[in-house]
């Protein structure tokens, strides 16, 4: 292995590539926007749309293996590598599956793993049946597409059911009932093609209004919730057959269940803090298995919190990066976007904590995100 080709050149790839060349490997990133993020840190951009296949045939060819770090891409490009013989990992059987809601919930039941309960809805009257079958309060999300809280409407009744199906404009859709979590939780995880796998510890994760806000490493549950999360993690990894890291999001309930949510078949925005608080990232671990290397078993060096940078709208500048950085157990991460739009991810902060994370710890990193503003 030589040159890694990348499909989208956001943050993560950004970050994949800064490992993969710290390791000694070539990028090349494929992305519609002149200087991505991953653009500017890769050895070439082929400035080309996810639907250019004549663009994807040539990352092809001038790559010894195409990864992608996001999955909102067209299923057939990726088909099309494969046929012409082109290595790509994951494969598209995996994005066969986690590209639909549908398909990545009946996988996880497939697999004897628990989900909420949930129905299709393709018409006015899936809306009348699923109330029935599933009952309210709900989310109906969009099948296809969406992330960040996008394509997501929560129902408590019919009205608000029917207005939601209006705005999906069509779209089809996924009837997913209400779950009353306790925590929402993630394990980042790596397969190998020898089927080895490693999970990190999971991660507990806040959001607001669908976007992540905060990743506390390791989750604060017990050593039981938190062996059988990554074990059910372990369990999907091997059973879609993927090589590369992905990433298991939770929900766990007063009563200890653990309920799939979904799965990110790349490296995921909660295991941003295994850069800093771990000797081998999840990137690292991405890199190693796509190109044949041997994974590396996860060890905390320390405990951390992860603080996501959104965008504001009221500037393109990040103003207050010095007084953030006086405090030495911080480290920053930008993401070279140039437009701070808002609740945009702009960048992220890691805390480290030495012992276990308290709400004092919390209050701390929260009060140095609020050093930072968004100026022109």
């Amino acid at each position: 292995m030589q040159t890694i080709g990348v499909i989208g050149g956001g943050q993560l790839g950004r970050m994949m590539a800064l490992d993969a060349k710290r390791m000694g490997y070539d990028v090349i990133v494929l992305d519609p926007a002149d200087r991505s993020p991953c653009g500017q840190v890769a050895d070439e951009q082929i400035v080309a749309g996810y639907d250019d296949l004549d663009a994807m045939d040539e990352l092809g060819r001038r790559t010894d293996v195409v990864t992608y770090e996001f999955e909102n891409i067209a299923i057939a490009a990726v088909e099309r590598l494969e046929r012409n013989g082109y290595r790509v990992m994951p494969g598209s059987h995996v994005l066969a599956v986690t590209q639909d809601r549908l398909n990545e919930k009946q996988f996880a039941r497939d697999c004897g793993i628990p989900t909420a309960e949930f129905a299709a809805v393709s018409s006015i009257e899936d809306i009348e049946a699923a109330a029935t079958s599933v009952g309210f309060p709900a989310v109906l999300k969009t099948v296809r597409g969406g992330y960040d809280g996008k394509g997501q409407w929560r129902v408590t009744d019919l009205p608000s059911a029917r207005a939601a199906f209006a705005q999906a404009n069509g779209a089809a859709l996924i009837w997913e009932a209400f779950v009353p979590f306790v925590k929402e939780l993630s394990v980042v995880a790596t397969r190998a093609d020898d089927d080895s796998v490693i999970a990190f510890s999971p991660g507990e994760n806040v959001h607001d209004a669908g976007i992540l806000i905060m990743t506390i490493a390791p989750a604060r549950v017990s050593d039981v919730v938190a062996a059988r999360a990554c074990e059910i993690a372990k369990t999907i990894g091997r059973r879609l057959n993927v090589v590369g890291t992905y990433c298991i999001e939770f929900f766990l309930t007063a009563d200890g269940a653990l309920l799939v949510n979904e799965i990110a078949p790349r490296p995921h925005n909660s295991g941003h803090y295994t850069i800093d608080a771990t000797p081998c990232s999840q990137y690292e671990q991405h890199v190693r298995a796509i190109c044949g290397l041997p994974l590396s078993q996860p060890r905390l060096r320390c405990n951390a919190i992860m603080l996501n940078i959104l965008g504001t709208g009221t500037g393109n500048h990040l103003d207050g990066t010095a007084e953030l950085l006086r405090d030495p157990s911080i480290v920053l991460h930008v993401y070279g976007k140039h437009h701070a739009v808002n609740r945009r991810k702009m960048g992220h902060f890691t805390m480290l904590v030495d012992g276990p994370v308290g709400d004092e710890d919390i209050a701390r990193a929260h009060a140095a995100r609020a050093t930072l503003r968004w100026v022109e």
